[in-house]
């Protein structure tokens, strides 16, 4: 995914962070200077991202290419196709959906046809599901992270279960000894996992 912010990791101590493509300019750059250290990388959501350093620094950063970026149209095992007819202005995104006929048939009586219904649908479940969406996500995205390359880390469980337990000062607590970087971006990754400080 070439959009959105990455971290890298060589051993427990960050290296390169930002932009995606400055990220990975910077992992090539570290490895012409001769840095034979394992290095991690991640995404916005805490997975690892596989990257590609072989060739220049131009052509690594040419391989994270626009046909990578969320939302892009995909063919059968993830090739580019064109675009489909539709609204690109808008960002409407031609998919197909898969639905029970009585399912259809309710939504052909909707206003303005099954595309508007399905969008107020999604808007509706967006709004009342909002928070527990948000704090659903920042648990996987840290514990993705976490698992990934704190698993071996003392706390790292009682750590894990006060995340999903929602319970920041045990989760602070717990990832106090880890080494900073690690801990910095844990904590940055689970902060809308938590309920809202009081004030």
């Amino acid at each position: 995914m070439m959009s959105g912010n990455w971290i890298a990791f060589a051993g427990l101590r960050s290296v390169a962070a930002g932009p995606a493509a400055r990220v990975a300019a910077e992992l090539r750059e570290r490895g012409q200077s001769g840095g034979a250290e394992t290095i991690l990388v991640f995404d916005e959501s805490g997975a690892q991202v596989e990257l590609d350093l072989r060739g220049s620094v131009a052509e690594v950063v040419a391989r994270l290419g626009a046909s990578q970026e969320p939302g892009a149209p995909q063919g059968p095992g993830g090739s580019a196709t064109a675009r489909a007819p539709g609204r690109p202005r808008l960002g409407v995104i031609a998919r197909e959906v898969t639905l029970l006929p009585r399912h259809w048939e309710w939504l052909s009586d909707q206003p303005g046809g099954a595309s508007v219904a399905l969008r107020k649908l999604v808007e509706e479940a967006r709004r009342t599901r909002g928070e527990s969406e948000r704090v659903r996500r920042a648990q996987e995205n840290a514990y993705r992270f976490m698992r990934a390359i704190a698993g071996d880390l003392a706390g790292f469980e009682e750590a894990s279960r006060a995340l999903f337990a929602r319970d920041r000062a045990k989760f602070a607590a717990q990832t106090e000894t880890w080494p900073p970087d690690v801990r910095a971006y844990a904590l940055g990754l689970a902060s809308d996992a938590f309920p809202a400080a009081a004030e």
